[in-house]
């Protein structure tokens, strides 16, 4: 059985109530970066994308599940994206707050999603772009089996610098 709940975290849908967080997290100039974003998203635009967070990874090609406490407070998210039923396969991101870093939630978070995604999506296989100077997620999807298969030379400019970005895959090998 698949549970999305382990001993300090759970996954959980997005809700009317996460628009605080959503907007805190989106808006966090540091972390732009990550997702290409230029520009603050206005609260309008945030509750509209709350109210479409209910549809169907199949529909949306998409997943954004909050990474939450026991007592539900929210201390992160994780996504996947790109999903191709057809290939059976997704990218997967992860975004844990600094204050929550370092703490085992990631790993917990990570192991919740690939159970997730393996049983109940039946996905072959997952992928993840990460940067190079980003130790600790390098360090914790290869933690977890990801390999890494190529390194994108100069792939983000950010802070006035070009970055390079490993892309990282894991196979399910049950198939």
């Amino acid at each position: 059985m698949i549970k999305l709940k382990s001993s300090h975290i759970l996954l959980r849908a997005l809700t009317p109530e996460d628009l605080d967080f959503l907007e805190l997290v989106e808006n966090d100039e540091n972390l732009w970066h990550l997702s290409d974003t230029l520009q603050p998203f206005s609260r309008p635009i945030l509750k509209e994308y709350l109210d479409h967070a209910h549809k169907d990874i199949y529909e949306a090609k998409q997943m954004r599940l909050v990474i939450a406490l026991h007592n539900k407070q929210p201390i992160g998210f994780i996504d996947l994206y790109d999903f191709d039923p057809k290939n059976k396969r997704a990218g997967l991101g992860i975004l844990i707050l600094e204050d929550y870093q370092s703490k085992g939630y990631g790993t917990e978070a990570l192991e919740l999603m690939l159970d997730y995604a393996y049983d109940v999506l039946d996905l072959h296989q997952l992928f993840a772009s990460i940067m190079e100077d980003n130790k600790r997620s390098l360090k914790l999807f290869k933690s977890f089996g990801f390999e890494s298969i190529g390194l994108k030379k100069d792939w983000r400019y950010n802070s006035g610098r070009f970055q390079n970005e490993y892309l990282l895959q894991k196979i399910n090998h049950v198939y």
